[in-house]
């Protein structure tokens, strides 16, 4: 199961190295205002699904990704974010 995000981050990871600026991923590392965008309209579009009780799956999906391209693009690693949660454990 967390094999496909840990996948997800390593392609995440490739794109910010590589010059492929017809990437959709490259593009949105690269303009941190359209990323901060694009992270508010998935949770709007989320919350919406949940309230509608429709594509809630998909709309999931799409804020993850987009999270996760948010936190790359400001040098916050997921692992940074996974150890502050373990520390938070009880």
């Amino acid at each position: 199961m967390l094999e496909t995000l840990e996948e997800l981050i390593a392609v995440i990871r490739q794109r910010k190295r590589s010059s492929t600026k017809e990437s959709y991923t490259n593009k949105l590392l690269n303009d941190k205002k359209l990323s901060v965008e694009k992270v508010k309209e998935e949770i709007t579009e989320l919350i919406d699904a949940i309230e509608k009780n429709t594509n809630q799956v998909h709309e999931a999906a799409d804020v993850l990704y987009h999270l996760m391209v948010l936190l790359e693009a400001n040098d916050i690693k997921i692992e940074y974010v996974m150890d502050e949660l373990k520390k938070r454990q009880k």
